[in-house]
């Protein structure tokens, strides 16, 4: 019996990390899908209560996060590597900081965000969220490594996309405002934005770690 089959015997039978991570997963996804909503509300007021809704769920999955490092101290046996839960747990909880920093940076600098390189890196944050919640249902049993796999490429496709639109959404921007304070803003905007991407990347390789080392 290998190493890690061993290891799979002495898992323990509460398994309330794979619950916290699937409410983080839950937590992601829904937080994706409310920015997309924000850059597509034409209307102040109601675009106002949509970033209110993602700074509601940024809070929560600070609450997730914290209960998933009390848990880490609290359990001597963990399904998988302490610093892979931290690790994972950290890089979750950076993509609903980016989220809400982008929605932040919205309502602040009052941005008209009928903008289709803010739409686009929108719908992307959208679709990399849900796949990240597809990879870390995954890994309660870890039975459907392909589906896993496929979402994690999905995320990898998704971040280079994103990384296309804001190179190009910078040279437009450069290219046709004049307004410099406009200019600032919308560039911070998608600077937060394109990096929530990049954070989504970064939850997907630690779960292929994760993947690698117990599968």
């Amino acid at each position: 019996m290998g190493i890690n089959n061993i290891g799979k015997l002495f898992m323990p039978k509460n398994r309330i990390f794979y619950e916290l991570f699937e409410d983080v997963g839950m937590n992601v996804e829904h937080m994706g899908q409310v920015i997309k909503q924000v850059v597509y509300e034409p209307d102040l007021d109601k675009r106002a209560s949509l970033i209110g809704l993602i700074e509601d769920l940024e809070h929560k999955n600070d609450d997730f996060t914290h209960k998933i490092f009390t848990e880490l101290g609290r359990n001597f046996i963990t399904p998988f590597d302490r610093e892979d839960i931290h690790y994972l747990a950290t890089a979750l909880d950076d993509i609903c900081d980016y989220i809400f920093s982008s929605a932040k940076k919205i309502n602040f600098y009052r941005v008209n965000p009928n903008d289709s390189g803010i739409q686009k890196m929108a719908e992307l944050i959208e679709l990399g969220c849900a796949e990240i919640k597809k990879a870390i249902y995954g890994l309660r049993d870890m039975k459907n490594l392909r589906q896993m796999t496929e979402a994690m490429v999905r995320v990898n496709s998704i971040e280079n996309q994103a990384d296309d639109v804001f190179d190009m959404s910078i040279e437009k921007l450069f290219e046709q405002e004049n307004d410099v304070k406009e200019l600032i803003k919308k560039r911070e905007i998608y600077q937060a934005m394109e990096t929530v991407t990049d954070k989504c990347e970064d939850a997907a390789n630690v779960i292929e770690s994760i993947i690698v080392k117990y599968a």
